[in-house]
């Protein structure tokens, strides 16, 4: 295999599943930051990248806002941009922006009950379970 060819979004892709999965954060940081560098137009490098950031030791929330808020700009028609930036926001202890969140990614879905479930099995939106649950 090339050294272009490693670079390639889709192995790029395939490169952050293995290292997210064996918990490799700052290697699928790595691979996030090639993915966003080389293929700006897939949501999933920024969704990686903020991923992995929250992760790594020297990173956490607010490095994971900050990578992923600019995305939703980008990708305004992604859930899971938006309802990642609920959970950040809730967990930041913004609860009302993190409800306006939620609602932009049930809005983006077009579907209220797969976020509602997700949403409800989330530790990080436990803070608005109460409200979720009378969605």
């Amino acid at each position: 295999m090339s050294a272009s060819s490693l670079e390639h979004p889709d192995v790029v892709e395939v490169r952050w599943e293995v290292c997210a999965a064996g918990r490799s954060w700052a290697a699928a940081l790595g691979a996030a930051e090639l993915l966003v560098r080389n293929a700006p137009e897939r949501s999933s490098g920024w969704i990686h990248r903020a991923y992995a950031l929250r992760r790594v030791s020297e990173g956490g929330l607010q490095q994971a806002w900050e990578a992923l808020r600019p995305a939703f700009e980008k990708f305004p028609h992604n859930w899971l941009i938006a309802y990642n930036l609920a959970c950040y926001a809730a967990q930041f202890g913004r609860l009302e922006e993190a409800w306006e969140w939620l609602f932009k990614a049930i809005a983006a879905s077009g579907e209220v009950s797969p976020i509602k479930r997700m949403a409800l099995a989330d530790a990080d939106l436990q803070p608005l379970w109460g409200r979720i649950e009378a969605l």
